[in-house]
């Protein structure tokens, strides 16, 4: 009789079955739809039916990474950002006022963080592109198929979604997503996706056409002043690749040098007419309300300036200083409608140099590649930067759900291809033939 030292820890057939490519693209399918429908799970199945599905997912993931091992491409993981901006997080646990808050928001973030790592090693940039197509063209025609369906066929708004039913006057819609600003930021990343899987010939020309207008008229139908502006933004950024992309590479860095220098002047000018701005986009009560949030957030961030009240995520409301702020604006906050405020008043000074290094790093990298990579695919990465970093001045959504899971995405393809650990590398050695 024969006895195995060492049994496998799972049988043969579902190791081949998470080895799978098939299983990889239907689980990255499955984490995007998730990562973008969690707004839609809370009302449905509450939070704990949530941390059930990504508990799940999670498990998952780690036996399709383990059973693929062999065939990934560790190079340039993990950014070091990465690492010190969510251990930074975990760590806060220590000064927390509300450690069990903490500790579940920390917990929470490091799953999405695994989740994205997934993707980022199993899938080609090309496939994490047309995973995000799939799942956004479903989630926005469902948003506008139920926006008519209150509407116009029942005339009644959908309050657990919060459908409000306005289509009719052409707006402002939500969709399933709990606000304006948010359905205009994903209707916004879906027409980046929609345009490179058009202009890429990933889709067929009809269907990459009529994903296009989907996504402009679910933006058009936000009337969202905050994402006009960004999509402004990501016009001039794709006009800049584009650009760039034309330019001989022996010339090309100048002409970043001079993007980077008009970029830098074009903040400062915005900065010192933001009030005029402000007027113009006729958002000055919505504006006034987040000023007001935000500088009883920097008051209270003053009082733990380096290492913050502790990292929450998501806002709980039933704890200092949180309550608090929601009392100030004499509403329900669940954010702090701006990430780097945010992530300031939760994780202190230290933390906000942390993410800023993280996302800084991962659009110059991802921009560098862009700009010198042939293919058109590579462009997705830094204009679905723009549009998270720019919407972080009024969002935090970049901090949790769809869109740390994006920014990570793009981090860790950024690292793969210009990570600076491969310059420590041994170059591979050359025998003469």
């Amino acid at each position: 009789m024969i006895y195995r030292a060492n049994p496998p820890a799972v049988p043969a057939p579902l190791s081949r079955l998470f080895a799978s490519p098939r299983f990889a693209s239907a689980l990255t399918l499955v984490i995007i739809g998730f990562a973008f429908g969690t707004t839609t799970l809370r009302a449905l199945i509450g939070p704990p039916g949530v941390v059930g599905v990504l508990v799940g997912l999670v498990v998952l993931a780690a036996f399709s990474l383990t059973a693929r091992r062999a065939g990934v491409d560790w190079h340039g993981l993990l950014p070091i950002s990465i690492m010190v901006f969510v251990g930074w997080c975990a760590l806060s646990v220590i000064w927390s006022g509300y450690p069990l808050h903490t500790i579940s928001a920390s917990l929470y973030q490091l799953a999405f963080t695994f989740l994205a790592i997934y993707i980022a090693l199993a899938r080609d940039t090309i496939q994490v592109v047309r995973a995000t197509g799939d799942v956004l063209r479903l989630l926005l025609g469902v948003s506008l198929a139920l926006e008519v369906l209150s509407g116009l066929l029942l005339d009644l708004p959908i309050a657990f979604l919060g459908i409000q039913g306005n289509i009719a006057d052409l707006g402002p819609v939500q969709g399933i997503f709990g606000s304006r600003n948010v359905f205009g930021l994903i209707s916004l990343i879906a027409a980046v996706t929609f345009t490179v899987e058009l202009l890429s010939r990933s889709v067929r020309r009809g269907l990459g056409i009529g994903s296009v207008a989907l996504a402009v008229f679910g933006l058009l139908l936000t009337r969202s002043p905050v994402i006009l502006v960004v999509a402004l933004f990501v016009g001039i950024a794709a006009l800049a690749l584009t650009w760039l992309r034309r330019t001989p590479a022996e010339s090309r860095w100048r002409l970043q040098i001079s993007l980077l220098g008009a970029t830098v002047l074009t903040g400062i000018i915005a900065f010192a007419a933001r009030g005029r701005i402000v007027e113009q986009l006729n958002a000055g009560s919505e504006f006034e309300a987040r000023y007001t949030l935000w500088r009883e957030m920097l008051r209270l961030a003053t009082l733990n300036p380096l290492e913050g009240w502790g990292w929450a995520g998501l806002w709980p409301a039933d704890v200092t200083p949180f309550g608090w702020l929601s009392f100030v604006t004499e509403r329900l906050q669940t954010s702090g409608l701006n990430a780097f405020i945010d992530v300031y008043l939760q994780v202190g000074l230290v933390g906000l140099v942390s993410f800023l290094a993280l996302v800084l790093l991962a659009f110059w990298r991802s921009w560098l590649l862009a700009s010198d990579k042939r293919s058109l695919v590579y462009v997705w990465s830094p204009l679905v930067l723009v549009i998270l970093l720019v919407t972080s001045a009024a969002e935090s959504n970049v901090l949790v759900d769809f869109g740390w899971l994006l920014l990570l995405i793009c981090a860790v393809k950024a690292a793969q291809g210009k990570s600076w650990r491969s310059l420590l590398q041994p170059s591979p050695r050359r025998y003469p033939e």
